[in-house]
């Protein structure tokens, strides 16, 4: 009897929940009421809002619960396979969502969207990934892609490979992106040479470097703040001297 009875509270709180995201969408919604509605879609008779706060307390916020692998996910108390399945296929829709978005919208009118998926993509990620933004002539956006995870330098990422890549896409132009896991947004001198040496080598192949934005407790963009004038300048005079010798 007390089993039924708490299911029909669950069942009435939970409806009360949807009744609130249909009539407002997730204005004034916690990140627990978030992540209970999603654990209810893995186990819909059950009691999710523990799950949900313990999660958020263990992990430390509703990103970084989202990016938890799924064993991670269910060390949690009341967090099961189907749960943490629900939990990461809607993180995966969203992501291909976002991504999907911005295809073929030129770059300039569309920097906000670009940043959306880049900052859903990348922010949280407890390793660096690298991910290139390939755009046409037009800078409208061609195509994105994942094409490096670990640590994010020169050493590795091999920007060779990188223009490479940019070319079988017939690129005119591209952005980089990477997270730094530990959230800060200032960039290393490790992301200054890797983008000073994929400037130079695109515009020895006539493809364009537009940004390198770093994606941690926000996000920074090198050509925001100038940084890619200064080092477009630095690319140009040493392709000019090269020419001169």
């Amino acid at each position: 009897m007390e089993k039924e009875e708490w299911q029909k509270k669950g069942a009435g709180h939970r409806q009360r929940l949807r009744d609130r995201f249909l009539e407002r969408g997730l204005h004034g919604f916690a990140d627990a009421e978030i992540l209970e509605l999603l654990l209810s879609f893995g186990t819909p008779r059950s009691d999710c809002k523990e799950p949900a706060r313990a999660a958020l307390k263990q992990f430390g916020s509703l990103a970084a619960v989202l990016e938890e692998p799924l064993n991670g996910l269910q060390e949690i108390k009341g967090i099961g396979p189907k749960n943490s399945f629900a939990v990461h296929f809607i993180q995966a829709v969203a992501r291909r969502y976002l991504k999907d978005r911005l295809q073929g919208k030129r770059y300039l009118h569309s920097s906000g969207d670009v940043r959306d998926y880049l900052l859903h993509a990348l922010r949280g990620l407890k390793k660096e990934v690298l991910t290139v933004i390939y755009l046409d002539t037009s800078h409208a956006i061609i195509d994105t892609e994942t094409v490096a995870e670990g640590t994010i330098n020169v050493n590795t990422v091999y920007p060779r490979e990188l223009v490479k890549k940019a070319l079988q896409q017939n690129s005119a132009a591209m952005i980089i992106a990477h997270n730094h896991p530990s959230g800060s947004l200032a960039p290393s001198d490790q992301d200054m040479q890797l983008t000073r040496t994929l400037c130079l080598l695109g515009s020895l192949m006539q493809i364009q470097l537009l940004d390198h934005i770093i994606i941690g407790n926000g996000s920074f963009s090198f050509a925001d703040h100038g940084l890619m004038t200064n080092i477009g300048t630095q690319c140009r005079e040493t392709i000019e001297s090269l020419h001169q010798s």
